[in-house]
């Protein structure tokens, strides 16, 4: 191994020591009340030397949030991959996604949860691999609407909104742990879920929620190994 790829190295498991460090305080302490030197006392490093990997505690949570949105990418993608059906497609992307917050909590909770971490639009550059997931879902959905199993009042991007905010709440809900003894998160997880899409097939039903224009959101989503895409 060349010095080069020694160093490189190196840097890397640095590097991952201080994600590793920062996420664990994040979590255990609040964002707002850690601080560069607190990261760097965890893996006995200087702050000073830190700042040569991460220019600010804010660049360290994005780049955390990179790797929590590459995580969820890679699950949803697992799960659509190879399902012909937009409505079965939809389905279990977004299971994946209540999956996603329940084995990977922590970046579950300061991706969706922590609200004192910075806005995801503050570095949306960072974030655009995801726009492909999130336009596979809206396509999906405006297929589901076209065919007519869904009702033609939905706005997609509205609907694909709905559907978020309705597993996300599960998922926080069981996070949180705010269910009595006994009580099932995935049954109501899934519940939830079901309930939603079922109330999408009822003719009378419409959104009236506006959906802005949005980084995570491409126009043209590229399609699926195995599937048809769909406009």
């Amino acid at each position: 191994m060349s010095s080069k790829e020694r160093h490189e190295r190196d840097r890397q498991r640095i590097q991952k020591a201080i994600l590793d460090a920062a996420r664990d305080l994040f979590i255990k302490e609040g964002y707002q009340h850690v601080s560069m030197r607190k990261i760097a006392d965890r893996i006995e490093y200087s702050p000073a030397a830190i700042y040569s990997y991460f220019e600010s505690k804010d660049d360290i949570f994005f780049a955390l949030a990179a790797e929590g949105f590459h995580i969820l990418a890679h699950g949803v993608l697992g799960a659509v991959r190879d399902v012909d059906d937009p409505f079965d497609r939809l389905r279990r992307g977004l299971w994946a996604f209540y999956q996603f917050a329940k084995t990977h909590p922590e970046y579950f909770a300061l991706m969706f949860l922590d609200r004192s971490v910075p806005s995801l639009t503050q570095d949306f550059q960072r974030f655009e691999f995801f726009q492909q997931t999130t336009a596979r879902a809206e396509a999906d959905l405006r297929a589901c609407i076209e065919r007519g199993q869904f009702s033609s009042s939905l706005d997609p991007a509205a609907a694909l909104h709905v559907l978020w905010a309705g597993v996300l709440g599960a998922a926080a809900i069981g996070l949180a742990q705010r269910l009595a003894p006994g009580e099932s998160p995935d049954a109501l997880a899934r519940d939830v879920l079901e309930s939603l899409l079922a109330g999408f097939t009822t003719t009378t039903v419409r959104t009236t929620f506006v959906a802005a224009d949005c980084m995570l959101v491409a126009s043209e989503p590229a399609a699926l190994p195995g599937t048809t895409k769909h406009a």
